[in-house]
C-alpha cells in the first residue's frame, strides 16, 4: 500500500526542520563570526582593519537589499528550490573566499554569500506552515528562533575559538560540508510549496526598486557612521532611498502580479508584528554593539571576552521562548509581544546603568530580563507574521519580517552610536577644556580610546599625570555615552508596547 505524501510529510517534517533551522543557523553564524577575527586578517594580509570591515558590511547589504525579493521569488518558483540554490551558493562562495588573499575577493565572496542568505533566511521560515498542523507551528518557529539567536550570540565565541585554533580560513571553508549537509537533507526530507495561484513572472521593475531603495538605506546607515550623516553622499542616499520607496509602493499598487501584495498591511495584527520585529532588532542590534564597544573600550576586555560576557541573555531567550509559545496558545500572540517588549524596555534601561566602574552583576540583570523579553516575543512575533498571512503568500511576508529585521539592525546601530557620540563628546569637550586642552586638541582627541595617531601625539606631549586625567575624562565620557543611548534605547522598546497594542487588535 503506497504512503500518501501527507503520511510522508509528518513522518519527516521534524528531520526536515533540523536541514531548515542549520542553513538558517549558518546564516546568523556568519553575520557575527567574522568580526572577531579582522585583526588576525589585516596582520595577515596587510590590509587595514577599516577596509576590512567591508567584507561584514557586504554580506548585510546584500542580504538586506535582496531579501524581500528572494521572498517573493519562493512564492513564485518554489520555496524549497529557491532555499536549495541559495544553500547552495553560501556555501560554495564560502569555500571560494577561503582560498582569497585580496580585499576585493574577499569582499565579492562575503557579498555573494549575501546572495545565497537573502534566499535562505525567507524560505526556511515559509516552508514551516505548509508542513505543519497549527497547533505544532509555535515549536517549529520556537526552534527556528533559537538557531537564530543562538548563532547570532555564539557567533564571536566560535570565530575567535576556530581562528585561534584553525586560522581564519577556516571560518569559510568550514560551511561548505556544513551547506552540503543541510542541503542533503533538505533535498531528502523537505516537500515543495509554492503560490498555485500565481500566474504572472516576477515584478521586475518592483525588484529592482525594493532592492536599490532598501541598498540605499543600508548603506547610508552603515556608512554614515563612519562619515557623519551629514555627508553629502549620505544625505542623498536617504532621500534616494525614500524616492525609491515611494516608487515602489506606487508600482504595486498598479501591477497585476507585485512583488508584494499591499493587502498583507490590511492585516493589522501583520503590521503589528512587524513593528515590535523592528523596534526589536533597533533596540537589541544598538544596545549589543554599544555594550560590546564599553566592554572592549572602557572596561579593556577583548572582544571575544565581550561577547562571553554578553552571552548571558541568549540563556533567557532559550527559556522563555516556550513561555511565549504557551501565552500565545492561551491569550493570543498580543499578550506575549506586549509583556516582552516591557521587559527588553526594562531590561535595557537596567543595563544602561553601567559606568566606568560599575559591577557586573548590574549589567548581567539587565541582559537576563532583556533575554527573558526578547524569548517572549520572538515565537509568537514570527508566527503571527509568516503563519498569520495567506498562505501563498508565506514566502513575500517572510521577505518582509526579515527585512525589518535587518534595517532595525542598521537603524539601531547608527542611531545608537549617534546618540552615544553626541552625549559622549560633549562630556568629554568639557572636561578636555576643564584641564587647559585646545579646541584644536580636543578636535584631536575625539578619537582618543581608538588609538589614533593624531590622539596619542597630543597626549604623548602631556604631562603623566595630565595624560592619565584627560583618558580617565575621555573613559568616563565614553561610559556616558553609552549608558545614555542605551536607557534611550530601553525607553523606545517601553513607547513600543502603546504601539503595537494599538495596532493589534484582541483576540475574540
Amino acid at each position: 500500500m503506497a504512503v500518501s505524501a501527507t503520511a510522508k510529510v509528518a513522518s519527516h517534517r521534524w528531520i526536515a526542520l533540523t536541514g531548515l533551522c542549520a542553513a538558517a543557523g549558518l546564516v546568523w553564524l556568519a553575520f557575527a563570526d567574522l568580526g572577531v577575527s579582522l585583526p588576525t586578517i589585516s596582520t595577515e594580509l596587510a590590509i587595514g582593519v577599516t577596509d576590512l570591515q567591508w567584507t561584514i558590511n557586504a554580506f548585510s547589504l546584500a542580504c538586506g537589499a535582496l531579501v524581500l525579493a528572494a521572498g517573493r521569488c519562493s512564492d513564485l518558483y518554489g520555496r524549497r528550490r529557491v532555499l536549495l540554490v541559495g544553500v547552495a551558493m553560501f556555501g560554495g562562495f564560502s569555500l571560494l573566499t577561503a582560498f582569497l588573499s585580496g580585499l576585493a575577493g574577499l569582499v565579492a565572496g562575503r557579498a555573494l554569500m549575501g546572495v545565497g542568505a537573502a534566499m535562505i533566511l525567507p524560505a526556511t521560515l515559509a516552508l514551516i506552515p505548509p508542513m505543519f498542523p497549527k497547533e505544532e507551528q509555535p515549536k517549529a518557529f520556537g526552534a527556528w528562533m533559537a538557531v537564530a539567536w543562538v548563532g547570532q550570540a555564539a557567533g564571536p565565541a566560535v570565530g575567535g575559538s576556530l581562528t585561534s585554533a584553525l586560522g581564519w580560513r577556516s571560518l569559510f571553508w568550514i560551511a561548505a560540508p556544513l551547506s552540503a549537509a543541510a542541503f542533503l537533507v533538505i533535498l531528502r526530507f523537505t516537500p515543495e510549496s509554492r503560490d498555485e495561484n500565481a500566474s504572472g513572472g516576477v515584478d521586475v521593475i518592483g525588484l529592482l526598486a525594493s532592492a536599490a531603495a532598501a541598498f540605499c538605506l543600508l548603506y547610508a546607515f552603515t556608512e554614515g557612521q563612519t562619515t557623519g550623516f551629514a555627508d553629502p553622499l549620505i544625505i542623498g542616499l536617504l532621500v534616494a532611498a525614500v524616492v525609491l520607496g515611494v516608487a515602489f509602493v506606487l508600482v504595486e499598487r498598479r501591477v497585476r502580479e507585485p512583488l508584494v501584495d499591499l493587502r498583507l498591511f490590511r492585516a493589522r495584527d501583520f503590521d503589528g508584528a512587524l513593528t515590535a520585529n523592528l523596534v526589536m532588532n533597533i533596540v537589541f542590534a544598538g544596545m549589543s554593539f554599544l555594550l560590546a564597544l564599553y566592554l572592549e573600550t572602557v572596561r579593556g576586555y577583548s572582544a571575544l571576552e565581550a561577547g562571553l560576557l554578553l552571552f548571558p541573555s541568549t540563556l533567557t531567550i532559550l527559556a522563555f521562548n516556550p513561555v511565549g509559545s504557551r501565552m500565545a496558545a492561551r491569550l493570543g500572540s498580543r499578550t506575549p509581544v506586549a509583556w516582552g517588549l516591557v521587559l527588553l524596555g526594562l531590561g535595557t534601561v537596567l543595563a544602561g546603568l553601567v559606568s566606568t566602574d560599575s559591577p557586573y552583576w548590574l549589567l548581567l540583570v539587565g541582559l537576563l530580563v532583556l533575554g527573558a523579553g526578547l524569548g517572549l516575543l520572538s515565537v509568537p512575533v514570527s508566527n503571527t507574521a509568516v503563519a498569520g498571512p495567506p498562505p501563498e503568500l508565506a514566502g513575500t511576508a517572510s521577505g518582509l519580517f526579515k527585512m525589518s529585521s535587518m534595517l532595525g539592525g542598521a537603524i539601531g546601530v547608527a542611531l545608537c552610536a549617534a546618540v552615544a557620540k553626541g552625549i559622549g563628546s560633549g562630556q568629554a569637550r568639557k572636561d578636555a577644556l576643564a584641564a587647559g586642552l585646545t579646541e584644536d586638541d580636543i578636535d584631536k582627541l575625539s578619537n582618543a580610546l581608538s588609538g589614533s595617531d593624531a590622539a596619542a601625539a597630543v597626549l604623548g606631549q602631556l604631562p603623566q599625570g595630565e595624560r592619565q586625567a584627560v583618558m580617565a575624562a575621555y573613559h568616563d565620557a565614553y561610559a556616558a555615552g553609552v549608558a545614555g543611548s542605551v536607557k534611550i534605547a530601553g525607553v523606545l522598546a517601553l513607547v513600543a508596547v502603546v504601539v503595537v497594542l494599538w495596532l493589534w487588535p484582541r483576540r475574540r
